[in-house]
């Protein structure tokens, strides 16, 4: 193990995150802030959902990123045939050398560092279930023996948020495994040129490798080490209870409109988020400008919206914008102790 200053990591990492969004650049036009939430769920070790309709770059986007990093990649296209074999892998007959025949595991698509679950909400939820245990666990269990994932794993799934018509949509316990849920929203005008006049030129674009399983590991293990004082664990506290109908501190717009709130996972991934953020903007610390921009990927699929939310055309998005707009920063100490900068941080293998 070795030991590295924070403020040398933190550079190479705000380095490597340079160097990521300008290959990224080459083929995505636009859509940063749907690639920022991407990569920092990505280094802190969650999954995220991407949904939009067709033809924004979903799946472009998920593979691009596959392209600039030396890992194993795997696509899996959800159908509703699609079986929980097809994904987990499955035990087959093997005959010996020696005549004897024996069980032989072969390993399926989910066995790979990064997974492109595309249109997730297609299989049925016997399969969705065998992704999403996968994603929880990290491991397979198939028969009578469990099987490691490689490390580092992550799932990128997308879902068609207009067509319903043979779908499976995921139960909001399934929709909680993922870290983020991100909206993939239409490009402005100016960026819809670039794309037209960048995509019809039959012109190929040649990609360089910049992470691998090492780097991200330490990255992951970087941002996990990036300090949250209490005033932000307070607020980050505050905001997720608030959005519980039950709870004493829960404003009236949400005890109207809310069947139930957020639970701990949520504030879990906001700091973890937010921590993301920070490090990719060069900062040692969280700020609530942090918490802010992790609010809602991280919260929309956690808050469940009644039919009086429907009836005013209000959706959980609105209503994690109005809890930001509701719930008081804590009060600080006039004088809080602060650690400045982190200590070293102690790193599992040899950054590169």
């Amino acid at each position: 193990m070795a030991k590295e200053p924070y403020a040398a990591l933190l550079a190479y990492f705000h380095q490597s995150y340079q160097r990521i969004t300008d290959e990224i650049a080459k083929v995505i036009i636009g859509q940063r802030q749907v690639f920022d939430q991407i990569l920092a769920a990505i280094l802190a070790g969650g999954h995220c959902l991407l949904v939009g309709v067709p033809g924004l770059a979903k799946t472009l986007m998920v593979s691009t990123l596959a392209d600039i990093m030396t890992l194993s990649f795997k696509r899996i296209q959800f159908t509703p045939d699609l079986m929980p074999a097809d994904i987990t892998g499955t035990n087959i007959i093997e005959q010996k050398p020696d005549g004897r025949r024996g069980l032989k595991f072969v390993r399926g698509p989910v066995f790979a560092n990064i997974i492109l679950a595309d249109e997730i909400n297609r299989t049925p939820p016997k399969t969705q279930a065998a992704l999403l245990q996968a994603m929880q666990e990290h491991e397979v269990s198939v028969g009578r023996k469990t099987y490691p994932l490689p490390s580092p794993f992550f799932v990128i799934a997308t879902q068609n948020p207009i067509e319903l018509e043979g779908t499976y949509p995921l139960p909001e316990a399934q929709l909680d495994r993922f870290m983020f849920n991100i909206w993939v929203d239409y490009p402005a005008q100016r960026e819809e040129e670039r794309i037209l006049s960048a995509t019809t030129t039959g012109k190929r674009v040649e990609l360089s490798k910049i992470l691998n399983d090492r780097s991200i590991l330490n990255m992951q293990k970087l941002i996990a080490s990036v300090p949250v004082s209490e005033y932000v664990i307070q607020y980050v506290s505050n905001l997720v209870r608030a959005s519980r109908p039950k709870d004493p501190t829960a404003p009236e717009f949400i005890r109207k409109m809310v069947d139930w709130g957020a639970g701990p996972r949520a504030g879990q991934c906001l700091i973890m988020g937010s921590k993301a953020f920070a490090a990719m903007d060069g900062r040692y610390t969280v700020s609530l400008g942090d918490i802010r921009q992790a609010a809602v990927p991280a919260m929309r699929h956690r808050i469940a919206c009644n039919f009086a939310a429907q009836a005013e055309g209000v959706d959980a998005v609105g209503i994690v914008e109005r809890l930001l707009e509701t719930v008081p920063e804590p009060e600080v100490p006039k004088y809080a102790e602060v650690t400045f900068p982190p200590e070293p941080v102690e790193l599992d293998i040899e950054q590169e």
